[in-house]
């Protein structure tokens, strides 16, 4: 399983971190990593606007998905029967709000890796033979970051745009009002509490991990604001 992941994510990573070194102006390793992010954003283009599109469209049907649950609410079978034949109906699939970020999970862990690594003399052994193999690499940012370190400033700075992402996404995607007071407060809540709390998590996570990863995570956010506001300004808001 170690050697699968190795070939599929690892090993590409790192060969893709390697040739954007050698063509960049100035081999800084912070614009490296942007470069990286928006190869992988571009390329998850469309699965992300069919996710925020899935997103919308559960918004919509919230009133049916309520009366489904209150009409089957004892017969979790036939409840689950008629949401997939609704989410069918009306060419939804709910998985795939998802599967970006179910997608882009390994990406962030090879990442990981490859800065946890050092960007050593041995991982860059797994240096694909058609790529020029540099006999250093340097891992900081404009010479003053360590991106192979941790680093507080960036770490922070990554938990405020996952704020701002999670809150321009609740702002278009948050679930309309069913009619049922207790459960539409519960939810309300529940996703306002998660407005603070991922971006609480980021902060944690990345406090102690290569600042690599942080600067990943902190442009792939950015970009993905960038493509919420695009999608939303061409598509009305669910009420």
């Amino acid at each position: 399983m170690k050697h699968l992941f190795t070939i599929l994510f690892y090993q590409p990573v790192l060969n893709l971190l390697v040739w954007f070194y050698n063509i960049l102006p100035g081999h800084d390793m912070g614009v490296v990593i942007i470069a990286l992010t928006i190869l992988v954003k571009l390329i998850l283009w469309p699965l992300s606007q069919k996710s925020l599109k899935s997103q919308q469209a559960i918004n919509r049907l919230q009133p049916k998905i309520k009366e489904i649950q209150n009409k089957y609410k004892n017969d979790k079978e036939k409840q689950g029967q008629a949401l997939m034949d609704l989410y069918r109906q009306e060419k939804v699939n709910p998985a795939s709000s998802c599967l970006p970020l179910l997608i882009q999970l390994p990406l962030l862990w090879a990442v990981f890796m490859v800065f946890r690594d050092g960007l050593s003399n041995q991982s860059l052994s797994l240096v694909y033979p058609f790529i020029s193999r540099p006999e250093l690499l340097k891992t900081t940012f404009f010479g003053i970051i360590d991106l192979a370190k941790p680093n507080e400033i960036l770490a922070v700075a990554t938990g405020l745009v996952q704020f701002f992402q999670s809150k321009i996404s609740a702002h278009y995607t948050m679930p309309a009002n069913t009619g049922n007071g207790r459960a539409d407060n519960l939810t309300a809540m529940m996703s306002k509490q998660m407005i603070f709390m991922m971006p609480i998590m980021t902060v944690i996570i990345c406090w102690t991990l290569p600042s690599g990863l942080a600067m990943y995570w902190l442009f792939s956010s950015l970009f993905t604001i960038f493509q919420q506001l695009y999608w939303f300004k061409k598509t009305p808001k669910s009420n």
